[in-house]
């Protein structure tokens, strides 16, 4: 068989080519073994804080054994639920105080609802994130009645002002959309976690780092013990907020939730839009932005829950399995406070 020379000289630089790539596949891997034989592990240093050397992690030690058992203390999904007895609030402190975090507190008091703001902020200076820094943003309609209450070192309040209603329902709905843009405009460049708290509430024992985590929910006091049955959740399909009777894993409160500020921006965000195509077809969820949070977090599921200890209500009679109280809404008369009760 005969080549022509166009052939021959063809084959011939495919030839060269191979034996180039080869080459150089070779010499690149001597280089990378030189450069593993230079590589001298002895001069990597690992800097330690001088107070850290000194410091002994003194704590009781931890059982897998021995511990709560009249409660469930993680979810299906397997994130902590948290209660008294279930943490060391030592080791916690020691781990997350550290970080040097800042956590944002949001709180809407809105009309007759500035009222309760004095006992919220105090409560929270001896309880809520001691030692720790913190910032409150209270939204309000009326600005001039914010109290001026004495705040720690590293510990700050800002006053935003927002429009007032005739209906506490639209303060309630309207409070995912306000939160959101809030978290736009300033909350996002000064705090790291945040938590969504009700005003009409006080602080009674340690609200610390155990309640920090990615996306956080609290269970709510009157629905721990029932079966989603028995939930208030929408149960309108023509509702964006909709769960239906057999879906559900717990019942949120919407009096409280937080997380991370990239992780509740998202979910104010989507539970904002909700609201608006809810108020664009002329329905109203069952209960505003807590109906909302609900259909959310079923299928965004929290990282950490908060048991009923974090928002209990003074109007419950206290129940074997909480050993403590930290957060609870007061009583209250609504037909007094809220503008169309």
């Amino acid at each position: 068989m005969r080549f022509s020379s166009n052939v021959k000289q063809f084959v011939l630089l495919i030839i060269v080519g191979i034996f180039l790539l080869l080459g150089y596949m070779v010499f690149n891997h001597f280089n990378e073994r030189q450069n593993m034989v230079w590589f001298d592990t002895s001069k990597i240093h690992i800097p330690v804080d001088e107070d850290q050397r000194n410091t002994r992690l003194l704590y009781k030690q931890p059982s897998v054994l021995v511990g709560r058992t009249d409660v469930v203390a993680v979810t299906p999904w397997l994130a902590p639920i948290v209660w008294e007895g279930t943490f060391d609030p030592d080791l916690v402190d020691i781990i997350y105080k550290s970080m040097n975090l800042t956590i944002a507190t949001t709180v809407f008091a809105v009309g007759k609802y500035v009222r309760f703001l004095q006992d919220f902020l105090e409560t929270a200076e001896k309880h809520f994130m001691v030692d720790f820094n913190v910032r409150y943003y209270v939204f309000t309609d009326r600005p001039d009645d914010v109290p001026s209450v004495n705040l720690s070192q590293g510990r700050h309040l800002s006053v935003i002002q927002v429009p007032g209603s005739n209906r506490w329902q639209e303060i309630s709905a309207r409070r995912m959309e306000i939160i959101q843009t809030a978290i736009e405009r300033q909350i996002s460049r000064e705090a790291d976690y945040i938590f969504c708290l009700d005003v009409d509430s006080k602080f009674h024992a340690r609200w610390g780092a155990e309640s920090l985590g990615r996306l956080v929910a609290v269970i709510h006091p009157w629905f721990y013990q029932q079966t989603r049955d028995h939930f208030t959740s929408e149960r309108r399909p023509a509702s964006t907020a909709y769960i239906p009777m057999d879906e559900g894993d717990y019942y949120y409160a919407g009096a409280v939730f937080g997380g991370s500020v990239e992780d509740v921006y998202t979910l104010t965000k989507v539970c904002r839009n909700q609201l608006e195509e809810d108020a664009r077809n002329s329905i109203e969820a069952a209960w505003q932005e807590e109906s909302h949070l609900n259909r959310y977090l079923l299928y965004n599921k929290p990282s950490k829950l908060l048991s009923p200890e974090y928002q209990w209500d003074d109007k419950k009679t206290k129940t074997n399995e909480v050993k403590v109280i930290r957060f609870s809404s007061i009583v209250k008369n609504y037909a007094e406070i809220r503008p169309n009760e």
